[in-house]
């Protein structure tokens, strides 16, 4: 679930969870942790390739990239960094985490 939540903050890439665990709870969890569907084993082959392509279908028109800059900030997703004129800028988790939402959000 973290690793989904982690991903989630950069990233729109389809993730679709294959697990053993059966139980609701899990599968509600996972999904709102930010998975695109969630699939339990056993399964068929021709399953997983039908939801693989249901999901790229669905998240094909995303185009967001995983660095954002404008005027001197630049903020790299993928590896949590954050810098104003190539200056690395040292950031507390919460900080980073209201940044990240207020740089998301900047057009609204």
């Amino acid at each position: 679930m973290e690793v989904t939540r982690r991903l989630r903050e950069w990233t729109t890439i389809p993730i679709i969870i294959l697990s053993v665990r059966e139980h609701e709870n899990d599968k509600i969890a996972a999904l709102d942790a930010g998975a695109d569907d969630y699939l339990t084993k056993p399964f068929g082959i021709g399953e997983l390739m039908a939801r693989m392509r249901v999901t790229l279908r669905r998240t094909a028109q995303d185009t967001s990239e995983p660095v954002f800059e404008s005027e001197g900030l630049m903020m790299d997703f993928v590896h949590r960094e954050v810098k104003i004129n190539d200056q690395p800028v040292t950031l507390t988790p919460t900080e980073y985490d209201l940044l990240r939402t207020l740089v998301k959000h900047a057009a609204r």
